[in-house]
């Protein structure tokens, strides 16, 4: 509940001293807490993490290039195996039939017809000698005296006695490569046979792969130029697109990029004894979206496993630094208690010891003071009888008035307890204040008073507010100058409270020392002070069921407030 406004500006209510004095240092040891553990808890998983990241990645590597070199390699040995075998084959044929029957066209139509249906794929044969001339031919077409001494491929038969040459259309208009080998004779004389063969066998070598729809599979020639039907990447004759790195003997995968930038992985084998190279194809697409979702998964996994510790590491270091908080507010309010106990010990001894000695002697006076009263009103001859009654009752008066101020003084002091009673805050204000009047006399202070009408008693323990009040009333006549003003105002405030406002127009307090004026052995009295006063009368509102606020400007005056409930809670 906000303290009654009277025209200043709001007050400001001030924490417990224990959370006040130890705010920043809570926060800090939440801080440290919550760091040193964060650090500790996820730091591994993080590693962990980035490691596992790691080997899933050169493992989803590896399980995505091994097939790819695994099938390149395969096939590259389905193609150097079809190419052999047909080698092989004219290499069997030159050598084990006679010349004669070769050079004789239905010989050489007998033995097209065997290796056709042997191995298949065989379209003509030629017999050609030495000079390039073509001896006889067996196939569809009308090739007999062909001289083929200035083709290239003759050339390269004569010295190196075997020849394969790339795809080519010639004419025969349909895409065919050719075979031929060589028959050396005594002295330089040889003889050569050649096969025409339809690429469709090679190019069915190659789809016996099984490919997926994503992937493709054709041969170049070192030139780039496409060798057989490629699915994306263009027709037989036409340039590829890829470029290949440097080429090796065995099948070899990378991964790059092609023209239209979508990431494929490619693997080239050379085909032995051929001008064929072999180009794998297989687009990473479907690849990487399968890699994206277990990364996902992956990190997702982190996520929340970090959030989830975060969660509680955060919950129990607030846990423990309340924990530790309130047991250091616990010491704290032991301490607070020993000292006010033994403050309130001390002074209910100081004013025990003061009101023996000083009744005593009062005691003795009043009876002696009474006696003489009676001596005096005994007879009315008594000279001077209306001076000496006048005096006497002066003398009366003083001892009365002594033995209220032991009174007052013992009941200020004998509560150490909280002992409920009606207590109207006007009256005890006063009561209190007539232990400083002497000196606001003294001073020439203007105290003034601003009572509410009609205002209820409450039920709160007497003593303990008197010190109070006390306590507030000393600093505040330690803060004003000679001559200064000091403000007592008691109003209601809502239903369930009543409201004390003390204000004083000396030096103020400072912001920076606002925030600690409850702390125990603060003090900004010049003088020195023991720092107790303020920390105890906090202790001792709230134990009332109580708040406190103040507020205060330098150079203007501090205003304290203290709100007590009317009915205390048992």
């Amino acid at each position: 509940m906000a303290p009654h406004d009277r025209g200043g500006p709001a007050e400001v209510r001030m924490e417990r001293p224990a959370e006040l004095h130890s705010r920043t240092h809570y926060r800090r040891l939440w801080k440290t807490m919550v760091i040193s553990t964060s650090v500790v808890a996820l730091l591994p998983l993080i590693i962990l993490t980035i490691i596992s990241y790691l080997q899933y990645k050169k493992t989803f590597r590896m399980e995505s290039i091994n097939p790819v070199h695994n099938l390149t390699a395969t096939t590259k040995h389905s193609l150097e195996f079809f190419l052999s075998e047909r080698l092989s084959a004219l290499t069997m044929v030159i050598n084990s039939t006679p010349f004669e029957r070769l050079a004789d066209g239905d010989g050489l139509a007998g033995t097209l017809a065997n290796l056709a249906q042997a191995f298949g794929g065989f379209i003509d044969l030629g017999l050609i000698d030495a000079q390039g001339k073509q001896l006889s031919y067996a196939g569809p077409y009308n090739l007999g005296g062909r001289d083929y001494s200035d083709q290239e491929w003759f050339h390269e038969v004569g010295y190196r006695d075997v020849h394969i040459s790339e795809v080519f259309m010639g004419y025969r208009k349909y895409p065919h490569f050719v075979i031929a080998v060589k028959q050396q004779l005594e002295g330089s004389d040889f003889y050569v046979l050649r096969a025409t063969i339809a690429s469709e066998r090679l190019n069915q070598s190659i789809m016996f792969t099984n490919l997926d729809p994503s992937s493709d599979a054709f041969l170049i020639n070192k030139h780039g130029v496409i060798q057989s039907p490629s699915r994306f990447y263009g027709a037989v004759f036409e340039q590829c697109p890829l470029s290949l790195p440097p080429l090796g003997t065995d099948a070899q995968v990378v991964e790059e990029n092609d023209e239209a930038g979508r990431p494929i992985i490619l693997g080239y084998a050379p085909v032995e004894r051929s001008p064929f190279i072999l180009v794998l194809v297989k687009r990473s697409g479907a690849l990487m979206g399968n890699w994206a979702t277990l990364r996902t998964e992956l990190f997702g996994f982190v996520a929340f496993s970090a959030l989830l510790i975060l969660l509680v590491i955060v919950y129990g270091s607030t846990y423990l630094a309340r924990q530790v908080r309130d047991a250091d507010a616990k010491r704290a309010d032991i301490f607070h208690k020993m000292e006010y106990t033994n403050k309130l010990a001390a002074i209910g001894r100081l004013g025990a010891g003061v009101a023996h000695e000083i009744n005593n002697p009062l005691a003795i006076i009043s009876q002696k003071a009474g006696l003489m009263k009676d001596i005096v009103t005994m007879t009315e001859e008594f000279p001077k009888r209306e001076k000496f009654l006048d005096l006497i009752n002066s003398i009366l008066k003083s001892v009365d008035r002594c033995s209220n101020i032991t009174h007052r003084l013992l009941g200020f002091a004998k509560h150490m307890d909280v002992q409920t009673e009606p207590i109207h805050l006007e009256l005890l204000l006063k009561e209190v204040f007539g232990f400083l009047e002497k000196e606001a006399m003294h001073r020439n202070l203007n105290v003034s008073f601003d009572i509410a009408d009609d205002l209820p008693t409450i039920l709160s323990d007497r003593g303990q507010l008197q010190q109070v009040f006390l306590n507030i009333l000393n600093n505040a006549f330690a803060a004003v100058p000679d001559g200064g003003d000091i403000g007592i105002a008691i109003y209601p405030n809502g239903e369930l409270y009543e409201a004390v406002d003390i204000k004083d127009n000396g030096s103020g307090i400072s912001e920076e020392n606002l925030k600690h004026i409850f702390e125990p052995f603060f003090t900004t009295k010049k003088g020195g002070g023991t720092g107790l006063g303020l920390s105890i009368t906090y202790g001792i509102v709230e134990k009332l069921g109580g708040r406190i606020y103040v507020e205060s400007e330098v150079g203007v005056g501090t205003k304290f407030t203290v709100m007590l409930p009317i009915k205390r809670e048992p």
